[in-house]
């Protein structure tokens, strides 16, 4: 299993978190990503809570089977946000799937399988 923090994500990203804590969500502000795929090579997780899309949260490549865990810090902000996930294509060029709208303070985990994203 990999851990990652969030790195480099925007003020308001980050700003998620307190509404996920105050409201008791499942992991209390932690958040995790599965790879549930057979082949395929996690290279980039993005969120935009509306204001922009935020740095990339893996510090790592996150291979088939594994999975990652980001802290929420932030003291106030959206629960609605989007996240938008980057796949290893060919020569090593980042492919971004389509963008999923995603409530952060219900939901902790999101799974990332062949033909489909979801999260609970």
């Amino acid at each position: 299993m990999t851990f990652i923090k969030v790195i480099g994500c925007t003020a308001m990203i980050l700003a998620s978190v307190t509404s996920a804590i105050a409201q008791g969500t499942g992991s209390e502000g932690i958040f995790q990503i599965y790879n549930n795929t057979n082949s395929n090579v996690v290279v980039g997780f993005y969120t935009n809570d509306g204001s922009g899309w935020s740095d990339n949260w893996l510090s790592e490549f996150l291979d088939p089977g594994e999975s990652a865990q980001a802290e929420f810090t932030a003291e106030s902000g959206s629960c609605e946000q989007t996240f938008q996930v980057g796949w290893l294509g060919e020569d090593d060029e980042e492919i971004l799937d389509d963008p999923i709208d995603i409530d952060i303070c219900s939901a902790s985990n999101v799974y990332l399988d062949d033909n489909e994203i979801y999260y609970d």
